[in-house]
């Protein structure tokens, strides 16, 4: 089949953005990697927060702001005066899809809010996205993904077995809800295409984080106990974590029986410890992971982490070290899969971007443009859809 002429995914499909800082950001960033045109609408004074945030700038540019912002036209509009709310909702008319994430009654006050903007455009989908979402107790509450990530139980299962409870590197529940933005909103897509209505998404960061604790959250249900740290290892499986050699760690993750008795038989060649009945099978494991953890680090010591690792790359025993970010970045896996782009920015020059990970083979994503300035499109994106400047 010939997929040259083949358009995006999304082509066709507007999206008025008014969200900021990552959630939000980061669904539109995706849907416009999926071909939708994305305007995203900033307050000319200062625009998206992400802009300012430090400390690596380049230009004047955020990076923070670059990692959820490409293919996006930045329109500057004080939503705050009439005219910019004229303007808003003009927009609004002409697109298919609104994605906003002001705290609960932030639009109302404009008269954007989805009742406002679906009496100009009744097919609208209209994709809000909050902390606790519009018909929590806390829906007044403005949501931060350090927060939610502790109020919706990631922290108390993530960190060193006798340490702190502690946070994710990266701000997961605002990514998390992103992502669930852009599930929610193609399906609505294809639900208007059936039936030709639109629809308003109420997405709350509390609710996809609390999701997103999949077996953790399901294993608290079925038990009724909670559950504890583990640092890096595994709650369910052992040996599952980083493990120390002699010269660096490497992370080992044995799922089955017939794994571990690889591991002992042939990567470390210690047949004794699968036969030994206290790690025979991966329950007996469990109940005796502090003594089968202890002998693996004494053997581990004994060769560097090149060495274990050709031996367990042979067996097909899932293994690999503990990368910086950088490494990971520039790691022959990212190089083969086109995993860093470079696209040309108007004033930081030639600037190094993370690629969309999605891969189609009819309708690819589209070639990356530049995160744009703020307000950068605003007569171009006016002039086209025929709005009289705010």
């Amino acid at each position: 089949m010939n997929t040259e002429s083949r358009k995006p995914a999304l082509h066709g499909i507007r999206i008025l953005d008014l969200s900021r800082v990552l959630a939000g950001p980061w669904c539109t960033m995706t849907l416009g990697d999926l071909g939708a045109d994305v305007i995203k609408v900033e307050n000319p004074r200062g625009g998206d927060d992400t802009r300012g945030w430090g400390p690596t700038f380049t230009a004047g540019e955020s990076a923070y702001y670059f990692c959820a912002n490409r293919n996006k036209r930045s329109v500057a509009v004080d939503m705050s005066t009439a005219a910019g709310q004229r303007v808003i909702r003009e927009l609004a008319a002409q697109c298919d899809v609104v994605v906003e994430n002001f705290k609960t009654g932030g639009l109302e006050r404009y008269g954007l809010d989805y009742e406002s903007l679906r009496a100009v455009k009744s097919d609208l989908i209209y994709c809000s996205i909050s902390g606790y979402g519009r018909t929590s107790p806390l829906a007044a509450r403005a949501g931060y993904d350090y927060v939610v990530q502790a109020e919706a139980g990631l922290m108390s299962v993530t960190g060193a077995a006798d340490g702190e409870p502690m946070k994710v590197g990266v701000a997961v529940a605002d990514l998390f809800t992103g992502m669930y933005a852009v599930q929610a909103i193609l399906a609505a897509i294809i639900a208007r295409t059936n039936d030709g209505q639109g629809q308003l998404i109420d997405l709350a960061l509390f609710d996809c984080q609390l999701a997103m604790l999949a077996n953790v959250a399901s294993a608290t249900l079925v038990s009724g106990e909670e559950p504890v740290r583990y640092g890096n290892a595994h709650a369910s499986v052992v040996p599952y974590q980083v493990l120390p050699t002699r010269d660096s760690e490497i992370v080992l993750a044995v799922g089955n029986d017939r794994q571990f008795k690889l591991l002992c038989d042939e990567v470390l060649q210690r047949p004794e410890i699968a036969a030994d009945p206290r790690f025979v099978s991966n329950v007996a494991r469990l109940k005796h992971r502090d003594a089968l953890i202890a002998l693996l680090k004494e053997v581990l010591r004994t060769r560097d982490a090149v060495d274990w690792q050709q031996r367990l790359a042979s067996t097909g025993i899932p293994t690999g070290t503990v990368r910086t970010v950088g490494q990971a970045l520039h790691s022959p896996e990212a190089t083969a899969r086109q995993m860093v782009t470079t696209v040309q920015h108007p004033t930081a020059g030639l600037v190094q971007l993370v690629a969309s990970p999605i891969r189609m083979s009819g309708t690819p994503v589209r070639t990356p443009t530049h995160p744009p300035l703020l307000g950068e499109h605003t007569s171009e994106v006016l002039a086209e859809l025929g709005i009289a400047p705010g």
